[in-house]
C-alpha cells in the first residue's frame, strides 16, 4: 500500500532535516532510487510528471512503486509532480497514489486557491495530501516551461492565507531556484525563506535543487524546507553512461547489460543528495 507524505514530512519538520523527492521515469531509475534509499536507510518520494505518467502508464508505474513498498523497510511515496489537470490527479487518487501537487501557480491568485481547494477536498477524503505552490518558478519542467521574465517569487504575506484558505499540506515556494540546468549560480533567496517559514506551519518544499550548492540547500532546510525535489541531475549521469556505452559498444543489443552503467552513474548522484539532505538513518 502506498503512503500520503504527511508523518514523513512532519517527522522531517520535527528533525530538521528533509526527505528527497526523485523525479522517476522508468523501472532503471526507479530501481537506483528505491535500491539506494533502502541502503541508506531514507524514507524517499519518488516524484512523476505528467509527460513521465503519460509515457509509462498510471498503473503501471504504480505498480512498480507498490513493489518496491514491499520489497524494502522505509517510507517509499509514489507522488504526482507539477500536475495541472483534476482528471489526471483524480485518477491516480482512485487507483490509489497517496501524494500529489496541483500547479495552479500560473493562474490569478482567487483562481488558484479555488483549483486547489478542489483537490485538497477530494484528496483528503481519499486519505491523499497534497502540496500546491505560490509563485512560479523559471525554466523547463517536463512539457511546462516558464520563462524567466515571468517567474516570479512567493509572497509572504500571501502564503498565510493561501495556506490557510487552500488547506493544502506542503507548501512550494519560489524563493530564486528554478527548473533544469541554471546558466548562472542561483541566488536563493533566505531572508524570503525565513518570512514563509514563520508564517506558515506546514511543511516546506524546494523545487529546482538541481545544480543549488550543498551547503545552501541545507541552508534552507535549517529554515523550514522538509521536502527537496531532484531531477535534471539525475537525467544526465545516467544518459551520459548509457550513451557512452553505446557508442564504444555499437553491437550491443541487451538493455540488461547498457542499462547497468547508467544505472551506476545514477546511484553515485542519489547517495549524494540523500546526505545533502540529511536524511540518511533516520528509518
Amino acid at each position: 500500500m502506498l503512503i500520503n507524505t504527511k508523518e514523513i514530512l512532519e517527522k522531517a519538520q520535527k528533525e530538521g532535516y528533509a526527505v528527497p523527492a526523485f523525479n522517476i521515469h522508468n523501472l532503471e531509475t526507479l530501481q537506483v532510487v528505491v535500491d539506494t534509499a533502502a541502503k541508506l536507510h531514507s524514507p524517499v518520494i519518488l516524484a512523476g510528471t505528467p509527460g513521465t505518467f503519460s509515457y509509462a502508464g498510471r498503473d503501471y508505474l504504480q505498480s512498480l512503486v507498490e513493489a518496491a513498498t514491499k520489497r524494502y523497510n522505509i517510507p517509499i511515496t509514489l507522488h504526482l509532480d507539477h500536475h495541472e489537470n483534476f482528471s489526471d490527479i483524480k485518477e491516480s487518487i482512485d487507483l490509489g497514489t497517496r501524494s500529489v501537487m496541483i500547479d495552479a501557480s500560473h493562474h490569478p491568485y482567487e483562481e488558484n486557491v479555488q483549483i486547489v481547494k478542489e483537490v485538497v477536498e477530494y484528496a483528503h477524503v481519499n486519505g491523499t495530501t497534497v502540496e500546491a505552490e505560490l509563485g512560479r518558478l523559471g525554466g523547463q519542467e517536463d512539457d511546462l516551461n516558464v520563462e524567466e521574465a515571468d517567474a516570479f517569487y512567493t509572497d509572504p504575506e500571501f502564503a498565510r492565507d493561501y495556506v490557510e484558505k487552500t488547506g493544502i499540506d506542503s507548501f512550494a515556494v519560489a524563493i530564486g531556484t528554478a527548473h533544469g540546468l541554471y546558466k548562472s549560480e542561483p541566488v536563493i533567496d533566505i531572508k524570503r525563506l525565513k518570512k514563509i517559514k514563520a508564517n506558515v506551519n506546514i511543511p516546506l518544499v524546494l523545487h529546482g535543487a538541481s545544480g543549488v550548492a550543498i551547503d545552501v540547500v541545507r541552508e534552507c532546510i535549517k529554515n523550514g524546507i522538509c521536502k527537496v525535489n531532484i531531477a535534471t541531475e539525475l537525467k544526465i549521469p545516467f544518459s551520459s553512461a548509457l550513451r557512452k556505452y553505446l557508442i564504444e559498444n555499437v553491437d550491443a543489443t541487451d538493455p540488461r547489460k547498457y542499462m547497468e552503467p547508467a544505472k551506476i552513474a545514477m546511484t553515485t548522484i542519489v547517495e549524494e543528495k540523500i546526505k545533502m539532505c540529511m536524511s540518511e538513518n533516520r528509518y
